[in-house]
């Protein structure tokens, strides 16, 4: 019997939308930390600290559970 689901699609629990969403909304917030930083002339040490973290959330954020 056939399926209207393509065969490569992805398929989640809500529950994992969710925690997608909160990941990507964290990055956003990082990412939007880092442009702030900048904007002020943040030092060096302040802007690799948050580099760091956008990176980190970056890789949190890519994975599919």
């Amino acid at each position: 019997m056939g399926t209207d689901i393509p065969d490569d699609a992805v398929i989640m629990r809500p529950e994992e939308v969710a925690d997608l969403a909160d990941r990507l909304f964290e990055l956003r917030c990082a990412a939007e930390d880092l442009q702030t930083a900048l904007g002020e002339d943040a030092d060096r040490a302040t802007l690799r600290g948050l580099a760091d973290t956008v990176v980190e959330l970056a890789v949190a954020a890519e994975r599919v559970r």
